[in-house]
């Protein structure tokens, strides 16, 4: 590939990709490499948290409304954590869990 025959726009262009390809191959480098490390633990025993001390924490996926709020519908709760406040006032004022469902 001849670089002195590209445009401005073109060699920031096959910047751009290059970096994401870097970017690309390290993750699946380090991917590879974690993965490597965890069935050698698991080899020997153990688990590679109780190796290096350190617990590994897998993000959950947000998760989706299954309540609305019948006053205003633009409020939602995914029925994870605290009950909000308009919830808890929905099912002192006679409404049930039912009536909120999505």
């Amino acid at each position: 590939m001849d670089l002195n025959a590209l445009s401005l726009k073109e060699l920031k262009d096959l910047q751009v990709q290059v970096a994401k390809a870097i970017t690309s191959y390290e993750d699946r480098k380090k991917k590879d490499a974690l993965a490597e490390l965890e069935e050698r633990a698991r080899a020997l025993g153990f688990s590679l948290a109780e190796l290096t001390g350190v617990q590994v924490v897998r993000k959950r996926a947000p998760a989706s409304a299954k309540y609305a709020n019948p006053e205003n519908p633009a409020e939602t709760w995914s029925g994870r954590g605290r009950k909000p406040r308009w919830f808890e006032a929905a099912l002192r004022s006679g409404r049930s869990v039912e009536d909120m469902v999505l």
